[in-house]
């Protein structure tokens, strides 16, 4: 299969990716101008990191209103791919956390899940209403502050997603691999990064390319902040889709949208990319790949004398720490069984110190929003997020429907896989204002009714949770068993019931869960349209919360959020958790 011309390596990384012996020969001329082109690149983007950096210090007056210039795209999509990966850097370093002692402690995993579900159910806008006075006013008068604002705002689109998929590869690790790393006296610092941690990174690599994703999604939101009676644009990609909105000028849409293709691509080939290759070799399998994932400018790094000799002292430093014989914690499986009586104990005091935490913090919430609404008003929340619930869970089976078969597809050809992966990527961050004049306009033009009209605007949050986390299960998906299935001959629906649907359920009940979390949030930016002067809004729980946030209505913010988690939390306690037990119990990998 031919890759199309944006996926083709450079010319001077052509011998490298065909195996040429004479990029091996020191001195030669292609080795020398594959050293010379690993090493430009490498302080090329380091000095672009800086400065796109450079700009994050500085007076908040000195903030410039943002231009429709296209020349100016370049710079506005630095400082957007920037403020994505610190919010990726934020939600790696959380999830390695949060999943870690949600999946190792039982007491921990009643609070940490249910608090995770309600995490991911709470809009950006939610966030953004109640966080953006208090990182402002760390940094008065600084760029800094709203900088960390819109951080923030992006990590809250990233993080939960992460958690959930880390959470679901530890609590599925092989029995037989546990007693392996407990045989041979394993801490548990050292189980954790030589066994759990690689068990879970192929999974984890897919999840962290969707959330990157789903801060794109988020990106206007994110990045055109109010603060009281201040409007803040910081420079970025969101603010410049948010003012050609404003000025319906489809030009600048177009510009944007190729300013984010080109950043997609980049950084999949330098980040995402050799992430995926360097996963691949983790996979819990007996049987090599037939085909493996490549990336060239991974080849490139490893094939640089230059990038060797540095990288080599941190490298020996991170074996050494990683491999010390640290937190000798966990019990042994035999000793895990002793003292049920007094577990049981702890487990009821435990238990009933969380329901009094919750019931406090239920009875706060809604004495504050007691302040401000009424019966009538909650009656209202509640029959909007009926109308949104609907839309979600029909969305959640068309994008099941649509992409799981995708997905193995996909999952199983790694050259497929190459070219799909950036295209999925930019797909999954197409942010919704983009495609707004394609709906309001016809929907205006034609009185079309909005709440069937703009309900195919949520999906764009939806379905990519389902393709990723497929993939993410099919590549993880042992070569071994794979072989078995072509010795037995099985074919269709045999295949499907018997091998695959078992080997990705895990997966692809991760998925659903963050799916219906993204569709909540979706329904944020779905449910309400503009277009210039044009104003579309169907019924449902997100135009709710999207109309609060903009009248600046606390206590019917704090009301549709409640109504929004609380509906969130009771789906996923009635349909997804039960389903995630039940794949935890039949499908591990043992």
């Amino acid at each position: 299969m031919s890759r199309p011309l944006w996926l083709k390596p450079p010319p001077f990384a052509e011998n490298l990716l065909a195996g040429s012996s004479r990029t091996t020969i020191a001195g030669s001329t292609p080795f020398a101008w594959l050293e010379l082109g690993a090493v430009a690149m490498v302080f090329s983007m380091v000095a672009i990191l800086a400065v796109g950096i450079s700009g994050t210090f500085a007076p908040l007056a000195s903030l410039k209103p943002i231009s429709l210039n296209p020349m100016m795209l370049p710079a506005y999509a630095l400082r957007t791919v920037l403020r994505m990966l610190a919010a990726m850097g934020a939600s790696l370093v959380f999830t390695l956390i949060y999943g870690t002692l949600a999946a190792k402690s039982r007491r921990a995993e009643m609070v940490l899940i249910p608090l995770l579900d309600i995490l991911q159910s709470v809009p950006i806008l939610g966030y953004l209403s109640f966080t953006v006075t208090f990182f402002i006013g760390l940094f008065p008068g600084n760029v800094l502050g709203a900088e960390l604002a819109s951080i923030f705002a992006v990590f809250t689109s990233q993080a939960w997603n992460m958690a959930f998929s880390f959470f679901q590869s530890l609590r599925t690790t092989p029995r037989d691999l546990d007693e392996a790393s407990r045989a041979f006296r394993f801490s548990s610092w050292q189980r954790f990064w030589r066994l759990e941690f690689p068990f879970a990174v192929p999974g984890l690599v897919w999840n962290m390319m969707m959330s990157m994703s789903g801060g794109w999604f988020f990106v206007v939101a994110s990045e055109a902040i109010t603060a009281g009676n201040q409007q803040i644009a910081l420079p970025g990609i969101g603010s410049y889709v948010a003012v050609a909105i404003q000025r319906r000028d489809l030009s600048a849409i177009g510009w944007a949208l190729l300013a984010m293709t080109v950043a997609i691509v980049i950084y999949d080939q330098l980040l995402f990319r050799p992430l995926v290759v360097w996963a691949d070799r983790f996979r819990a399998e007996q049987i090599a790949a037939q085909t493996a994932p490549h990336s060239w400018f991974l080849l490139l790094l490893r094939h640089s004398r230059f990038m060797r000799g540095a990288a080599q002292p941190v490298k020996a430093s991170m074996r050494r720490l990683l491999r010390a014989h640290l937190l000798n914690l966990l019990p042994a499986r035999s000793q895990a069984t002793t003292h049920t009586a007094t577990q049981r104990i702890f487990d009821w005091v435990w238990s009933l110190v969380v329901c009094l935490v919750a019931s406090s913090i239920v009875v706060v919430i809604a004495s504050y929003v007691a302040t401000g609404v009424g019966l009538a008003d909650v009656w209202t929340a509640v029959r909007l997020g009926a109308f949104t619930l609907a839309r979600v869970s029909v969305l959640i089976v068309l994008a099941s429907l649509l992409w799981v078969p995708a997905g193995v597809m996909i999952g199983l050809r790694p050259r497929l896989a190459e070219i799909a992966q950036p295209l999925a990527q930019f797909l999954a961050a197409f942010p919704a204002n983009l495609l707004f004049p394609f709906f309001v306009i016809p929907i205006v033009a034609f009185s079309l009714n909005p709440d069937i009209w703009l309900t195919p605007l949520m999906i764009l949050g939806t379905q990519w949770y389902i393709l990723f986390n497929v993939i993410a299960g099919t590549t993880a998906y042992p070569t071994d068993f794979i072989e078995a299935t072509k010795n037995f001959r099985f074919h269709g629906w045999q295949w499907w019931r018997i091998a695959m649907l078992p080997g990705i359920f895990p997966y692809y009940v991760t998925g659903a869960i963050t799916a219906s979390g993204g569709a909540w949030n979706a329904s944020i930016v779905a449910e309400v349209a503009s277009w210039g002067n044009d104003h579309v809004v169907a019924h449902g729980l997100g135009a709710y919360i999207a109309q609060m946030t903009t009248s600046n209505d606390y206590p019917r913010i704090v009301l549709g959020i409640a109504v929004m988690s609380a509906m969130v939390v009771l789906f996923n306690r009635l349909l997804w958790r039960p389903l995630y037990g039940y794949s935890e119990r039949r499908f591990r990998l043992d």
